[in-house]
């Protein structure tokens, strides 16, 4: 039978990073029984009979989330045979107040103590060995950013549960011990014995679910309750506090005799950086600055290269391997294009057309002479698909043009084109003559149903149903990774959680809380998950106003369609899609106000408490994880609802009544489409947005 191993922690602890590390990619993720939290186990590397548990981070066992709830409720029902405890090193007293509560539970328990790395690089000593004796298990150093010490503490967990050696449970003040003995003596003595302090503890603290739990009777209540009454009268304070204020005079007395800080009273690393990204006039403008550049650097710069080559190659003609003569290509197809839309401004000739004679068209353009010194031509955006009209000049082009004169005008005079098309032939340069030619998979796929005799629904259906359509949005995975990539970097370093406390500020003044960012961040992602994420605030209306606007946040699926916006209607601007997310940080202020004006919103946020981490340089492995996990969720969405919805955008588009009989329409019948009817009933809405046509 396979050993259990629960791991439990603080969050921020690095306790999930000790999972990652023990399990590597043994790990199956799931979902605990009846709630959304996530539920994540793995096998121990090297130890395929021992099961590690992650459960969520949290605080303490008295439940006020979700996750403490289903962390308490997998310790009480399921009881693993060890719990590893982590606990962050350089903020020990805090910790150790869970720990005091899992010593109770009657399950073998270790200790591994993080971040010793920091702990003796600040100077400070634990005295590991006098802690392990006060605490009465064995307590191991690690430092699970590195992986130091992370088998040690597993090995040592597996010894503990192989022993079933329980945790000697230290004693309370003398009312309050009392008290305690005479409610297991009363109300937990049929229970296992090494199960009977906790309830006895959580019964004086007045448990609603362990009450519930145990339905006890009404006379053995009300016998407990006179015992718990006398000690909050006689300690002038109710029963949670009592025990929370025991718990800590205990932990007091275990620092005061481990713990050796050396720099005390002076201010930390973290300490004065957060004097400044913190501050309450410099706070925001920083936080603009370094979104605007995460931003910008996933959405026009590094990422926006990474999109052009999965959008323009892997799924569209191709690409040079290597790069290797992809400019030269790059130079010669644009003064091809040039020359073609010269000519045809002026003489009208379709170099496209099936019946084209080079010879005839040739002659036809050193005979043409000019009634004007300028012509138009009509040229398709390859990016927007819009219509762009171009001027093309007979001999010179003016020095004198504007810029936007000179974005619209053809790069060759037709005198010059004339010669270059004499020279160089009427046909397209071939990238292949340039360097190493790979194939977009459009086109290697459309050879392969040519050379099968494919139908052409099929044809249809693969390349402009399923190739076109998933494609235009995995074309947009370098820019989410590189977007999942910085935000990682932010959320591991720390930084992100002072974020949260710097707008809280402003949060509050439209009814959020400073909380409601992580989930919004997280919805920068996916909606789903940043929805999700709002489990972790304890108000429930805070919970409820952060979910309804959480989806104002552009997540990775709206990105494509900012993309088409930004360059159909603003030239591909930059700055479009990279304001987009603050557009959508201003709907959520507007919405929240308005949201707070009504009944179910109404009233105050809760108090922000939240812990502030030290700051940190992340692990490589780690920032890439948790990119690739964001990743891989959005294009498993590419892969079953974007593929589901392209398919039948394609079918709406392709097929339709033509003289009374259903089927597949010819390329000048698409107006007589399925999707064309459906349009054309509503474009008169879109009319003074200047979209009157389907």
């Amino acid at each position: 039978m396979d050993l259990r191993i629960a791991l439990a922690g603080n969050p921020n602890s690095g306790k999930t990073t000790l999972f990652n590390a023990l399990t590597g990619s043994n790990q199956f993720v799931g979902n605990w029984p009846g709630v959304t939290v996530e539920k994540k186990e793995g096998k121990l590397k090297k130890h395929d009979g021992v099961i590690i548990t992650d459960l969520p981070g949290i605080y303490s066992l008295s439940p006020y989330t979700l996750e403490e709830v289903v962390a308490r409720n997998y310790l009480i029902d399921e009881r693993p045979d060890a719990i590893l405890n982590i606990i962050d090193g350089t903020n020990l007293e805090r910790n150790l107040y869970l720990t005091t509560q899992l010593t109770e539970l009657g399950i073998p328990v270790v200790i591994a103590i993080n971040m010793m790395d920091v702990v003796k690089k600040n100077g400070d000593k634990i005295n590991v060995d006098e802690l392990s004796r006060q605490l009465g298990c064995k307590i191991v150093e690690i430092s699970a950013l590195k992986g130091d010490g992370v088998m040690d503490a597993a090995e040592a967990a597996i010894e503990a549960a192989k022993s079933t050696k329980t945790v000697p449970m230290h004693t309370f003040e003398g009312s309050v011990e009392h008290a305690i003995a005479h409610i297991e003596e009363a109300a937990v003595h049929g229970l296992p014995e090494e199960q009977q302090r906790w309830y006895a503890i959580k019964i004086f603290e007045r448990d609603d679910k362990v009450l519930a739990k145990l339905n006890l009777d009404k006379a053995t209540l009300e016998h407990i309750e006179g015992d718990i009454q006398a000690v909050e009268k006689e300690m002038d304070d109710d029963a949670e506090s009592i025990i929370t204020n025991e718990r800590y005079i205990y932990i007091a007395s275990i620092i005061k005799a481990c713990y050796k800080k050396k720099n005390i009273g002076q201010l930390s690393t973290s300490d004065k950086i957060d004097k400044v990204v913190t501050n309450r006039w410099l706070g925001l403008p920083i936080f603009a600055v370094i979104m605007f550049l995460v931003y910008y650097i996933s959405m026009v710069t590094v990422g926006s290269f990474a999109t052009n080559w999965m959008n323009d190659g892997v799924f569209g003609d191709g690409w040079h391997l290597l790069g290797i003569g992809s400019k030269a290509y790059s130079t010669d197809a644009d003064d091809y294009t040039a020359a073609t839309e010269a000519v045809s401004a002026f003489t009208g000739i379709d170099f496209g057309a099936e019946d084209f004679d080079a010879d005839k068209a040739l002659s036809e353009m050193k005979a043409y002479q000019p009634t004007a010194d300028t012509a138009t031509v009509d040229v398709e955006d390859e990016e927007t698909l819009a219509i762009n009209t171009m001027t093309a000049y007979y001999s010179a082009i003016p020095a004198n043009l504007s810029k936007d004169e000179e974005e619209a005008t053809v790069g060759m005079t037709y005198v010059d084109a004339v010669k270059y098309l004499e020279e160089k032939g009427f046909d397209e340069p071939d990238p292949a003559a340039y360097g190493v030619w790979v194939p977009g998979i459009p086109v290697l796929v459309g050879e392969g149903l040519e050379k099968v005799g494919a139908a052409d629904w099929l044809s249809g259906l693969i390349n402009d149903g399923i190739i076109a359509g998933v494609g235009a949005v995995l074309g947009f995975v370098p820019q989410m990774l590189v977007l999942f990539l910085l935000l990682a970097f932010l959320e591991a370093c720390g930084y992100m959680a002072r974020i949260a406390f710097v707008l809280d500020r402003i949060f509050r003044k439209f009814g959020l809380s400073g909380k409601s960012f992580i989930p919004m961040l997280i919805g920068t992602g996916c909606g789903v998950p940043g929805i999700m994420a709002s489990r972790t605030i304890e108000n429930e209306r805070d919970r409820r106003m952060t979910i309804m606007t959480t989806t104002f946040i552009p997540c990775g699926a709206k990105v494509p369609f900012i993309a088409m916006i930004a360059g159909a209607l603003f030239g591909g601007s930059a700055l479009v899609s990279t304001s987009a997310y603050f557009i959508g940080m201003a709907a959520i202020i507007c919405s929240g106000i308005m949201l707070k004006k009504t009944k179910m919103f109404s009233g105050d946020p809760a108090p922000f408490v939240m812990e502030l981490p030290a700051y940190h340089w992340p692990t490589l492995k780690n920032v890439l994880r948790s990119m690739w996990e964001r990743g891989w969720s959005f294009i498993k969405k590419a892969g079953t609802i974007i593929l589901l919805s392209t398919i039948v955008v394609w079918f709406t588009s392709y097929f339709g009544f033509v003289d009374g009989h259903f089927g597949m329409l010819a390329e000048d019948q698409l107006d007589q489409s399925l999707l064309a009817k459906v349009g054309s009933a509503i474009a008169w809405i879109f009319i003074p947005l200047g979209w009157g046509n389907w």
